[in-house]
């Protein structure tokens, strides 16, 4: 998988790039994964409503062709956008997913920190009161994100059974713009980066050691 490191680049040229790099391929074209910075920019998914975005304010709205919701990208998050063939890899979307998520939990847990999967809420999260911590924290009919807060999130495309966009994890951020949507289209859920979970560290100093695992655990 060839790695592309993009620095800070505009969300909509990036994501136009995806598009056309996907329709352009072929089944000899090699995968690549290309990481990036955006400035602020909310965006939404096919599914996304209007009601989720509360008061965007002067941080522009772009309609993506992703799945899910509304989410947020802005300086100091690490964005990874995986362009692979799932046929040739050998997996469906369901696993692709898994495997997006364990790449995540192994990056946090890199840095000692406990992710979490929420069944049904695709991405990952953590509990900031204790975030080295691994003891359950929902039971049985109880909130299911209560006492959690979402580092990580993720939204895909799958044309011809190749992926583009990817996950977002937030590294240190301005988080005040999560406050003016309903995340991923949950009302209250709370967003947090690793710098709040006390991890001093920068996009780029992250972005090496997920690229390695995404490629670890996306090999066929």
């Amino acid at each position: 998988m060839m790695v592309r490191q993009l620095g800070l680049v505009p969300y909509g040229p990036t994501f136009e790039a995806m598009r056309a790099f996907t329709e352009a391929r072929t089944d000899d074209s090699p995968d690549e994964l290309w990481l990036c910075e955006h400035p602020p920019v909310f965006t939404l998914g096919l599914a996304g409503k209007a009601e989720h975005l509360l008061n965007p304010g002067d941080i522009p709205v772009v309609q993506s062709n992703r799945g899910g919701q509304v989410t947020y990208h802005g300086p100091g998050q690490l964005v990874a956008y995986p362009l692979i063939d799932l046929r040739r890899r050998g997996y469906f979307v369901k696993e692709y997913v898994f495997r997006l998520e364990a790449a995540i939990l192994q990056t946090l847990d890199a840095f000692g920190i406990t992710g979490r999967r929420v069944a049904g809420a695709p991405g990952i999260y953590v509990n900031p009161a204790d975030p080295l911590g691994h003891a359950p924290l929902a039971g049985p009919n109880q909130d299911p994100f209560a006492g959690l807060a979402k580092v990580a999130a993720l939204g895909i495309k799958v044309a011809r059974h190749c992926t583009y966009h990817g996950l977002s994890l937030n590294v240190a951020m301005d988080l005040e713009p999560f406050e003016r949507i309903n995340p991923c289209g949950y009302a209250g859920l709370r967003t947090v980066d690793l710098s709040t979970l006390g991890v001093s560290s920068h996009p780029f100093e992250v972005a090496p050691l997920l690229a390695e695992r995404l490629q670890a655990q996306l090999q066929a």
